[in-house]
C-alpha cells in the first residue's frame, strides 16, 4: 500500500490534541447541564429537500449515496445530505417527536457535522459543534434570547482560552430599518450586509444595487445602521438617531437591549450590541449572536446563532427557538494552530508497574488492578527488560510514576524527582496534580 495523502479537511488531532478537546467537551457539557439542558443526539443524515429550504446552502451539503445506486443521482425519499448544522435536523426531531416532549424543551446536541466549503485555516469540512436550543410551542418568550450569551459565557470562561466577546444584533431591526427605508428584499438585504467583513462597505453598496435594488441613498442608510456599535444599550439612542421609524424596529431595539443589559449584569463586557451582525441563514427571525475570541479576531466567529420562528412547524402548530453553536474544532484548531495550548502528558497514564520477571507478571498485573480500582490510570509494563529500561519507558510515554513491586514491599519512584518511597496499591494515592493530564495555556507548566 503507498503512503496515504491526508484529506484537507478532515482534521485528525494526536492523542494529546484529543486529550484536549476531551477536556474541553467535558467543561462545556457540564455547563450546559448546570443550565439545565439535556442530551440529544440525532442521526448524521437528513432528507434532502430540508436541507436545502432554508439559507445559502446548496453549495456545502455533501450527498449522500451508495456507490452502486443510480447514475442519475438519488431522487426522492433516497437524496439524503449529510447535516451542515444541527438545528435543522433538531426541528425536525422536535417535530417528529413533539408529542413525547415537554416545553419548553432544553437540550444541548454535540456532533459531527459537514459542509463542503473550501478548507482553510479554522474551517473544516468535517468538524465538530457542541449546541444548546431552547424551543417552546406557539411563542417563545424573548428572555431567552438573553439567556444564550449566558450560557455560552459561563462555558467558553471555564475553557484556557483567551477571553471573548459575544455579538449580538436582532433581525427584527435590520428588517424594520430596511423597510423603513424602502427597500422591499430585506433577505437580501441581509445577505449583503453579512458580508461587509469580506468585501467591504463599497461591495456591500454595489450588492445591495444589484440584489435588493437598493439606491444610493438607501444603501449609505443600511451601512449606516450597520456601523453602529455600542458595549450598553446606547446602541437604541444612535438607531434612533438615524430618523427611521417602523414597528418592527422598535420591536427589536427593545429585544435588543433587554439581551445587553443582561449580559452585562452577569458578566460585564461579555456582549457588544454590533448592529452588522447579519447571519447568513434565512431562517434566524430576532436576535443573532457571533462570538470573536480576542486575538483571533481576523478568524471570525468561533460561536453563532440566533433566534428562529419558522424552522419547525406543523400545519397551525409552530414551535419556535433560540440556539447557539460553539464550533469545538474551529476553536481548536485555531488555539493548535497557534501552539496556545498544552497538556501536562500525552498519555492518561499515572503509573507504570514495572515487571520484576516474566513469570511475575501476574503480581505486576494485580498491582495495577489495585490502582485502577480506586481510580489511579495505570498500565504494565510491556517487557520484563531492566528496570532502567523500564524507566525510560516510562519517560518516553510521559508516565510520572514508576511502581516497582517486591517481595518485601513495593515502592514507587516519582522519575521526574527521582524519590523512591515504600507504597501499598491500596493505599498510595498521587498528588490531585498527577492522577489525570492537565490541560491549560501554552508556558504556564501544566
Amino acid at each position: 500500500m503507498s503512503k496515504p495523502t491526508p484529506i484537507s479537511g478532515f482534521p485528525e488531532w494526536t492523542p494529546a490534541q484529543r486529550m484536549i478537546e476531551q477536556f474541553v467537551l467535558d467543561r462545556i457539557r457540564a455547563t450546559f447541564e448546570l443550565y439545565g439542558f439535556a442530551p440529544l443526539e440525532t442521526r448524521s443524515v437528513e432528507p434532502l429537500d430540508q436541507l436545502l429550504r432554508k439559507g445559502e446552502t446548496s453549495k456545502e451539503v455533501y450527498l449522500l449515496r451508495r456507490l452502486q445506486a443510480d447514475t442519475d443521482g438519488p431522487a426522492g425519499d433516497d437524496a439524503l445530505g449529510l447535516h451542515f448544522d444541527l438545528t435543522v435536523p433538531f426541528a425536525r426531531y422536535v417535530l417528529e417527536n413533539a408529542g413525547k416532549l415537554q416545553f419548553p424543551f432544553r437540550r444541548y446536541q454535540i456532533q459531527k457535522v459537514w459542509r463542503g466549503e473550501r478548507p482553510q485555516e479554522g474551517r473544516y469540512r468535517e468538524f465538530l459543534q457542541a449546541d444548546i436550543d431552547i424551543v417552546d410551542r406557539d411563542t417563545l418568550p424573548a428572555h431567552y434570547e438573553a439567556e444564550m450569551p449566558l450560557v455560552i459565557g459561563d462555558a467558553l470562561r471555564s475553557l484556557p482560552i483567551p477571553p471573548v466577546r459575544i455579538q449580538v444584533n436582532n433581525r427584527k431591526i435590520c428588517e424594520g430599518f430596511y423597510r423603513g427605508v424602502g427597500l422591499t428584499d430585506t433577505e437580501a438585504a441581509l445577505r449583503a450586509v453579512d458580508k461587509l467583513d469580506k468585501i467591504g462597505p463599497a461591495g456591500v453598496t454595489e450588492l445591495l444595487a444589484s440584489t435588493a435594488g437598493a439606491s444610493e441613498a438607501q444603501a449609505k442608510a443600511v451601512l449606516s445602521l450597520a456601523e453602529i456599535s455600542a458595549p450598553d444599550a446606547s446602541f437604541a439612542d444612535a438607531v434612533r438617531g438615524l430618523g427611521v421609524s417602523d414597528p418592527l424596529l422598535d420591536e427589536g431595539v427593545a429585544e435588543l437591549t433587554a439581551v445587553v443589559e443582561t449580559a452585562a449584569a452577569h458578566a460585564p463586557g461579555l456582549c457588544v450590541a454590533d448592529l452588522r451582525i447579519a447571519r447568513g441563514l434565512d431562517y434566524y427571525t430576532g436576535t443573532v449572536y457571533e462570538t470573536q475570541m480576542i486575538g483571533y479576531e481576523r478568524f471570525g466567529s468561533i460561536c453563532s446563532g440566533g433566534r428562529y420562528d419558522n424552522l419547525a412547524s406543523s400545519g397551525n402548530v409552530r414551535f419556535p427557538g433560540v440556539g447557539i453553536s460553539i464550533g469545538v474544532t474551529r476553536l481548536l484548531g485555531l488555539l493548535f494552530g497557534a501552539e496556545a495550548l498544552s497538556v501536562s502528558r500525552s498519555v492518561p497514564t499515572c503509573v507504570l508497574v514495572a515487571v520484576t520477571a516474566e513469570e511475575d507478571r501476574a503480581a505486576s498485573d494485580a498491582v495495577a488492578a489495585a490502582l485502577r480500582s480506586r481510580g489511579v490510570p495505570t498500565e504494565v509494563s510491556p517487557s520484563a527488560a531492566k528496570f532502567g529500561k523500564q524507566i525510560r519507558y516510562a519517560e518516553r510515554r510521559g508516565i510520572p510514576y514508576v511502581w516497582f513491586p517486591g517481595a518485601d514491599g513495593d515502592e514507587v519512584k516519582d522519575i521526574r524527582s527521582g524519590e523512591q518511597v515504600p507504597a501499598v496499591a491500596g493505599e498510595w494515592t498521587p498528588p490531585r496534580a498527577d492522577l489525570k493530564p492537565l490541560v491549560g495555556p501554552a508556558g504556564t507548566g501544566v
